[in-house]
């Protein structure tokens, strides 16, 4: 701007002195011409003419070269504020990462990494509580629609509901030998207590992952939030060296802080949103376990009772032959 005042008082200068400076030159062949006759006079103002003529040109010139040396400060002074609206290096995404400092970079890969993990997760639970759903559906009713265990073991098949039949089964024959001398009650709290600890067991091994998921959704604000301030303060370092305020200084170091904090976001949002929606999923899962433990419950109290009344009706027909005899 100093540079452009000093070429326009130059201009306004010499528009003010070029008339003076015109009508000096043509006065001074003519002060020099005065004691000669006319015909003198006349071959003097022909110079005074030429120099007029000659004069005017070189002003216009002058004029002419001091507005294009003026228009070129002018586009030298447009490049230079484009360079310096463009003074800050790439703000894209990719670009502020390659110009972040190693330990914003290390929190942007390390939040990276967690949001692959939740999707990671996610996919594999998805698939692993689909399969287990189904199948549990699928042997409760086969279980409901059974007349014993014998017939509920062959129905479900293997999986963990046919885990469960096959322990019921397991501990029916264990106590086969007292079965016709004590109460069916403690066979069917120990058949209780192993289907419970089954269930348990079962539930726990679905569960696991989320407990990551949970992990992630929990601290990765914290750990986004910690590479926001690293940025800042390398920021506030920058302005201190530079001892300037200048944008270019200190926009690089803030757009990275807030980069390191979405990237935060982005990985925890999802992760507690997978985990709310996978520990409803696991809760069904449960249920559904339940419900076929109380079904093989009962299908071992069928048993214990169709058993007892054999029995019983062994002992009367027993009682009968022997009053006959």
């Amino acid at each position: 701007m100093l540079k452009r005042s000093r070429l326009l008082f130059a201009i306004i200068l010499m528009a003010i002195t070029a008339p003076h400076m015109v009508l000096a030159q043509t006065q001074t062949p003519l002060a020099q011409t005065e004691g000669q006759p006319e015909a003198g006079q006349s071959e003097g103002s022909t110079p005074a003419i030429t120099t007029q003529t000659t004069t005017q040109p070189s002003t216009a010139d002058n004029t002419a070269d001091a507005a294009t040396e003026l228009d070129a400060l002018d586009a030298d002074e447009a490049a230079g504020e484009e360079r310096q609206a463009g003074l800050p290096h790439d703000l894209s995404p990719w670009g502020m990462f390659m110009a972040a400092d190693i330990v914003v970079k290390g929190v942007m890969l390390g939040l990276a990494f967690a949001s692959i993990v939740t999707w990671t997760v996610l996919l594999v639970k998805l698939a692993e509580l689909g399969a287990a759903q189904r199948s549990a559906s699928l042997a409760v009713r086969e279980l409901v629609a059974a007349r014993g265990l014998a017939d509920g073991e062959a129905a479900v098949g293997r999986g963990v509901v046919g885990r469960m039949t096959q322990a019921a089964r397991a501990e029916m024959s264990a106590s086969e030998g007292v079965l016709d001398h004590v109460s069916d009650g403690g066979v069917k709290e120990r058949i209780a207590s192993r289907l419970a600890r089954m269930e348990i067991h079962a539930g726990r091994s679905i569960a696991k992952g989320t407990g990551l998921l949970a992990t992630i959704g929990s601290t990765a604000p914290f750990v986004g939030l910690f590479g926001t301030v690293w940025g800042i303060m390398n920021s506030f370092i920058g302005i201190s060296k530079a001892q300037t305020t200048n944008l270019a200084i200190v926009a690089p170091g803030i757009a990275e802080a807030l980069l390191a904090t979405a990237i935060g976001l982005v990985a925890a949002i999802p992760a507690v949103v997978i985990y709310n929606f996978l520990a409803r999923a696991i809760t069904g899962y449960r249920q559904k376990l339940g419900d076929a433990s109380a079904a093989i419950e009962r299908l071992a109290s069928r048993d214990l009772d169709v058993r007892r009344a054999h029995r019983q009706h062994a002992q009367r027909a027993a009682g009968t032959i022997a009053k006959v005899g």
